[in-house]
């Protein structure tokens, strides 16, 4: 894909008139989060030419004032708030970023941040790239005043983005942690992701767009798990006619149910249309990178992940891991994550 080098380049800190903004004050108030909201310059422009909706974009510190920064970043369900203690439950990565977790809260500041477009923004789709996510980025890292990141953690889509934000910024992240994600979309990916977006656009043009996001989602939740798991945790007990749920019908019924709400096609195509968007030449990073994949996924097969490593010039480490859950694995296996994380992160100064 071709793109304009010095506009991706230029993070575009200043507003039309040429003054540099103000800059956030990096505070934690006693280990409480805080929220950043960020002005979005007039001149901003996405990769595809096309400008956002919002004014803002959002990030939200974590931990230790004054600590190494270290930016964590989800799958397109996840945001700014990242741990379960400072947000009343709503934390989508508790079991990594806590206090004397992984993630140690005592030890490091975190940042984490909503991914553009916003969903209560409303509108139509938007063209958006992982690099146009990674240049949101350093808008918020200006705003604080931290132009260099110790360690960039991505996950899924965050890890897209990391990638993408260390071929842009080399100078400004120390190392990635990158999970679950690869330098491209692979396309049978691709094609699943394609299923759910035509769900999307078809539901919202028959006036049903709550539904549409329900059923695009009990797909996607066929494409992140595994047939093992499936196998094990639902009985092939036959409805009394036809027409009627399996068990496993059920599970994926309530899961798209609850989720309905959580977004708007606008947004879940947008960032959809984006994940197959992604492309990084990997010999262009030169952050230092710990890579780690799950043999299970079939969203980010482990060959692509064997690729990447092959083709990064500074790869400290890759790590295959066996897993029942697939793509999310990373939300799923504690335990592996938190040694894997740790491991990464232990050499970074205090």
């Amino acid at each position: 894909m071709a793109f304009d080098t010095q506009t991706l380049s230029d993070p575009l800190c200043r507003d039309t008139s040429g003054d540099v903004r103000p800059r956030v004050p990096r505070i934690a108030r006693g280990g409480v989060a805080v929220d950043l909201p960020v002005p979005i310059p007039a001149d901003f422009r996405l990769q595809s030419g096309e400008r956002l909706a919002q004014r803002h974009i959002v990030g939200r510190l974590h931990g230790r004032e004054g600590a190494p920064l270290v930016v964590v970043a989800g799958g397109i369900s996840a945001g700014r708030f990242v741990h379960r203690t400072e947000t009343n439950g709503l934390g989508w990565w508790s079991g990594a970023v806590s206090i004397r977790g992984p993630i140690d809260l005592n030890r490091f500041q975190v940042l984490a941040f909503d991914y553009a477009p916003d969903a209560a923004e409303g509108g139509k789709p938007v063209t958006i790239t992982t690099h146009d996510q990674a240049r949101l980025l350093g808008l918020i890292l200006d705003a604080i005043g931290d132009p260099v990141v110790s360690a960039f953690v991505g996950c899924s889509y965050g890890g897209m983005i990391a990638l993408a934000f260390a071929e842009l910024f080399p100078d400004r992240v120390e190392q990635l942690v990158v999970v679950s994600a690869a330098h491209r979309a692979h396309p049978q990916a691709t094609a699943w992701r394609g299923i759910q977006r035509r769900i999307l656009q078809l539901a919202e043009a028959a006036g049903r767009p709550e539904d549409g996001v329900a059923l695009a989602r009990e797909l996607a939740m066929t494409t992140y798990r595994t047939a093992e798991e499936f196998g094990e945790r639902f009985e092939s007990a036959a409805p009394a006619a036809v027409g009627g749920a399996y068990p496993v019908c059920d599970y994926l019924t309530a899961r798209g149910r609850a989720y309905r709400t959580h977004t708007t096609p606008a947004r879940w195509l947008s960032l959809s249309d984006s994940i197959d968007r992604h492309a990084v030449t990997p010999e262009a990073i030169r952050t230092p990178t710990t890579l780690v994949g799950f043999t299970s996924d079939r969203l980010v097969p482990i060959e692509d992940m064997r690729e990447l490593a092959a083709r990064l010039p500074t790869l400290f480490r890759f790590v295959e891991a066996p897993s029942l859950y697939g793509h999310d694995a990373f939300l799923k296996e504690d335990e592996a994550v938190a040694a894997l994380l740790r491991a990464a992160l232990k050499e970074i100064d205090q």
